[in-house]
């Protein structure tokens, strides 16, 4: 849940570089989270003709800036620029491709979109 608040917390954040772990933890949560607010339509009746639930569309408004800053970030890990996500355009083939870029391990070290976010994360040792 750390990671799903760090998210949020950066929502306008598209600069710098988000691991892996950060970019499928909040997919993760964000999934569950939308599952249980289309049960709870589904509870309610809130449905509109289409089938989407009223709270899960709220929610999926409420994360979509965030959501993209973090696919931004991502791809940023990856020394991809954010202009990859064009290719969501074509269909299949661009999902799969953006799929593969978010499973790639980011770049080690700094990389032109900022300091490696593993590093940052990782525990400082103090030699003596």
């Amino acid at each position: 849940m750390d990671w799903y608040l760090k998210v949020l917390k950066n929502y306008i954040g598209f600069g710098g570089r988000a691991r892996r772990k950060e970019y499928w933890m909040f997919v993760l949560v964000s999934f569950v989270l939308a599952g249980v607010l289309s049960i709870i339509d589904k509870m309610l009746g809130w449905e509109r003709a289409s089938g989407e639930g009223v709270l899960a569309s709220i929610y999926g408004l409420l994360v979509l800036l965030p959501t993209l800053a973090v696919q931004f970030r991502r791809l940023h890990d990856t020394d991809r620029s954010a202009w990859w996500l064009l290719i969501w355009l074509i269909p299949i083939v661009g999902w799969l491709v953006i799929l593969v870029f978010n499973c790639q391990n980011g770049t080690q070290g700094e990389n032109r979109f900022g300091p490696d976010p593993k590093a940052a994360d990782a525990p400082q040792r103090i030699v003596s």
